[in-house]
């Protein structure tokens, strides 16, 4: 099954109105739909922290309850790559737009019946493997939801400003930090005594309603004009995620590590730091969740400006300051944190999220451009969701046991590590594809 040429075509004969129109849908359609997709899984996040420990694992003490939350946190993690391979098929076969409106759905479902789900005291062993599956499928949702809703956004603007293009729906994450944290938050202080036994599911019930919201803007965008000149030229892959493997492991590795310095300090400073400021430095839980929904705020500034700049001075200069910038402030963090000042742990919280937007803005347009138009949405998506496996889905996980065995100081010595690796891959990712196309091609 391939998109239907005459679908695909609409997107070329569109007229320049018709484009400039376009180019704001699919960055709105990318932006909306991916802020919903990351408010459901920064809820998980969220509800591992403060409140799944005692309904799911309620005979655990407090050290191994938290290791089986953050356990369950890293499954949907571990599942994004296999939601990259699945709809980076489909989404290279049928294209970009009818794949994410597919993710959105699995992620609303899965984050709604997680919000109905019965607690380890009504159902006993069935609650916490119930769990596991649905955060599975939030894994695998926005496994596929990455690649797409950058493809969507950046092959219809202007492709001397894809980074700033590719960056609006990296808005995703601090947007839906933002709302899962927010509104997790408010409802922690406005309902006290009910939030650990029934007021922690109205934001996992919510999400139904942002889905639909979603859909309506998503089912509106047309397929991006350069996916549709790779079917006019049928050029579509057979099975694009075998080709891009067996014809890109270098790209797909690096695009892995690469990710290192970026992705597992943003878990530690939004998802362990709830956990450390709350339950190691005996500070007021609404204190580290207004800290971190105040550094999202931010991002939403920093992401957007980082991935302009890429456009203006490259991306990888601008990739490789925000990565070392990780490393140097890495023990100052925990400094900050350790002060046990509210003022001086908000300050830590907010900016320990620069480094990671400077990374994050210009990084999906370095990514989504290494791989060729035609294999890309499976390319890029694996290469970035395999970074879940080993930086992202482990870290708080990792954290925890680090301070509980050696201290804070070892979680911020593999920050370090971290960068290193980062610095590395950066340095032997290669161009491009179109420059290396370009370079291979006769004149």
């Amino acid at each position: 099954m391939v998109l239907d040429p005459g679908e695909a075509g609409r997107a070329g004969a569109a007229d320049a109105e018709e484009r400039r129109a376009q180019v704001r849908k699919a960055a709105a359609a990318s932006v909306i739909g991916t802020s919903i997709e990351w408010y459901d899984f920064f809820l998980y996040n969220t509800a591992a922290a403060i409140v799944f420990k005692d309904v799911f694992f309620p005979e655990s003490s407090d050290y191994a309850g938290t290791l089986s939350a953050f356990a369950t946190y890293a499954v949907g993690f571990a599942a994004r790559p296999v939601g990259a391979a699945i709809f980076g098929h489909w989404g290279d076969r049928l294209g970009r737009k009818a794949t994410l409106i597919v993710t959105l759905v699995l992620m609303g479902v899965s984050s709604a019946l997680i919000g109905v789900l019965p607690g380890t005291e009504t159902i006993g062993w069935a609650a916490p493997v119930l769990l596991v599956l649905l955060r599975i499928l939030q894994g695998v949702a926005v496994g596929g939801e990455w690649s797409g809703s950058v493809l969507l956004s950046m092959e219809w603007g202007d492709q001397r400003r894809r980074g700033l293009m590719a960056s609006l729906p990296q808005l995703g994450v601090p947007i839906g930090l933002i709302l899962g944290t927010g509104m997790m938050t408010a409802i922690a202080l406005s309902a006290d005594e009910a939030f650990k036994s029934w007021a922690w599911r109205v934001p996992f019930l919510f999400s139904l309603v942002l889905v639909g919201i979603g859909l309506w803007v998503r089912i509106r965008v047309m397929e991006t004009p350069l996916f549709a000149e790779v079917v006019k030229r049928d050029e579509v892959a057979r099975v694009p995620v075998v080709e891009v493997v067996k014809r890109h492991p270098r790209e797909i590795i690096l695009s892995a590590l690469l990710r290192c310095s970026e992705q597992m300090p943003f878990y530690l400073f939004t998802s362990f730091a709830l956990t450390y400021v709350h339950k190691h430095l005996g500070m007021a839980q609404g204190l580290a969740l207004s800290a971190v929904t105040a550094a999202a705020a931010l991002e939403l500034v920093t992401i957007p400006a980082a991935g302009h700049l890429g456009d203006r001075i490259g991306p990888r200069r601008v990739y490789a300051v925000g990565s070392i910038c990780v490393a140097l402030f890495a023990f100052p963090y925990f400094a900050l944190l350790n002060t046990e000042v509210a003022a001086l742990v908000v300050v830590a919280v907010v900016v320990a999220q620069i480094p990671h937007a400077v990374q994050y803005g210009p990084q999906a347009s370095l990514i989504a451009s290494t791989f060729p138009t035609r294999l890309r949405y499976g390319g890029a998506g694996i290469g970035y969701q395999l970074a879940s496996v080993f930086a992202g889905g482990p870290a708080p996980l990792l954290a925890t046991w680090l301070l509980h065995d050696y201290g804070w100081q070892a979680i911020s010595i593999s920050m370090i590590v971290a960068s290193v690796l980062t610095l590395a891959a950066l340095a032997l990712l290669p161009a491009p594809a179109e420059e290396r196309a370009q370079v291979s091609t006769p004149t």
